[in-house]
């Protein structure tokens, strides 16, 4: 191992953790982080309006770790996918130098393996067009880790963002709306850069995606997918799809009706009219792809 990371252009990386009310989960995540074989230059851990021990737990870590610290926000007491936890991740970049090669956006309930940052430097280091780079979730039922599969493969979850430096400065930061995991990754194409995913970093998470979401998000799913540019059809087929995923085919119509309310509302795009018109293309040359493989199984 230790030859290994000679030979390693080691880059400084920075994490930025959002955390509301995690004292179940935190000390997890930030023992699997002291414990990488590559340390993270900083670690910041963003304490957003927690009333339980969270504060406490992290200033322990902050104690004994001169890389941790942690500051407090308030970002909005609805937990609303997106907009909140981008919030309480600014918040935190903000506190932060820009000597960074590396910047990671991580969640506060997953517990990472030990060769983690060191596997996500060496795919940043392998290809100079890796933009962004991160492994896969993985949930617990019956007693075993099994995929959370919500998403492609070729998709990094927004719970373990890892962006090189100048992809992170194209693609303007992250946005603060639903939808933020997935615009990222598409400008991040438009700027010619590539998504690595890496089947073999698998992260435990904690607390299943969405246990916790407001109601109103399944309407501001479809309002994401407007602000996006999809387009009807697009967000048709992107609704279909994320409703079986999630089991509740229902979904369709709420998503269907968030596009609609977001387009009769005429809410602000994300994306500019170029921007847009290539992550129509995007979407539908990736869709071909998929039909094409699917018929030819």
């Amino acid at each position: 191992m230790q030859s290994e990371l000679k030979t390693l252009n080691v880059l400084n990386i920075y994490i930025v953790i959002p955390a509301h009310n995690e004292e179940r989960f935190i000390t997890k995540t930030l023992t699997s982080l002291v414990s990488q074989t590559l340390l993270p230059k900083k670690i910041v851990v963003v304490n957003d309006n927690s009333i339980d021990h969270t504060e406490r737990i992290v200033n322990d870590f902050c104690s004994r770790f001169d890389f941790i610290s942690q500051v407090e926000t308030n970002s909005s007491k609805e937990h609303m996918p997106g907009s909140k936890v981008i919030q309480a991740f600014s918040a935190g970049l903000q506190t932060l130098d820009d000597a960074y090669d590396i910047i990671c956006k991580f969640d506060a309930d997953l517990i990472f393996p030990s060769n983690y940052l060191e596997k996500i430097v060496s795919h940043f280091n392998e290809n100079p067009r890796v933009g962004m780079a991160g492994g896969f979730c993985y949930i617990e039922k019956n007693q075993k880790w099994v995929l959370e599969n919500l998403t492609n493969k070729d998709h990094i979850r927004g719970a373990l963002k890892a962006y090189r430096k100048a992809c992170f400065t194209d693609i303007n930061g992250l946005k603060f709306a639903m939808g933020w995991d997935t615009i990222d990754e598409l400008l991040a194409q438009y700027h010619n850069w590539e998504i690595k995913t890496d089947a073999s970093l698998q992260v435990k998470h904690l607390k299943p995606t969405g246990q916790k979401y407001n109601s109103k998000a399944r309407y501001k799913q479809g309002e994401a997918f407007y602000r996006m540019r999809y387009g009807f059809l697009i967000t048709t087929i992107a609704s279909f799809k994320l409703a079986l995923l999630k089991k509740h085919p229902i979904l369709i119509l709420d998503y269907l009706k968030g596009f609609f309310k977001a387009k009769k509302k005429k809410k602000s795009f994300l994306v500019s009219t170029s921007e847009g018109k290539f992550i129509r293309k995007l979407r539908i040359k990736k869709m071909k792809e998929k039909l094409f493989y699917s018929e030819n199984q």
